[in-house]
């Protein structure tokens, strides 16, 4: 199992820092997933295999100083195997910011997984 910030993750945590883009409207809170079934990579800049379910609006905290999480509920309309999950900037498209990958989670029509992502910076 990985869960990586992505590249293009890292680039908008320096556009953070040097104020190039808006810390609120492009916060990375949307929850997406799909059933994908690849490891996770610093290189990809799409969920795999991205459900057809709505992104959840994910709520955001900081548990501690270097962590941000962001936890967010998907329910599902389709039968599938979920495979990895992570944080988008977007309802729809938007920036792959975080990105997991875990053993598949069998889901039926209107089951729901509720998915924790912690980005660390350390």
């Amino acid at each position: 199992m990985a869960t990586v910030v992505t590249n293009v993750g890292e680039e908008r945590v320096v556009d953070y820092l040097d104020a190039s883009v808006s810390t609120t409207s492009d916060t990375p809170h949307w929850v997406g997933s799909g059933t994908g079934a690849s490891v996770a990579a610093e290189g990809d800049t799409v969920i795999e295999t991205e459900t057809t379910d709505a992104r959840a609006n994910g709520v955001t905290s900081q548990p501690s100083a270097d962590t941000m999480r962001v936890v967010g509920t998907i329910t599902y309309g389709t039968s599938a195997t979920i495979a990895n999950a992570g944080t988008l900037t977007s309802s729809s498209a938007g920036t792959l910011f975080l990105h997991g990958d875990f053993t598949g989670v069998a889901v039926l029509v209107n089951d729901q997984i509720q998915f924790t992502l912690n980005t660390q910076i350390t």
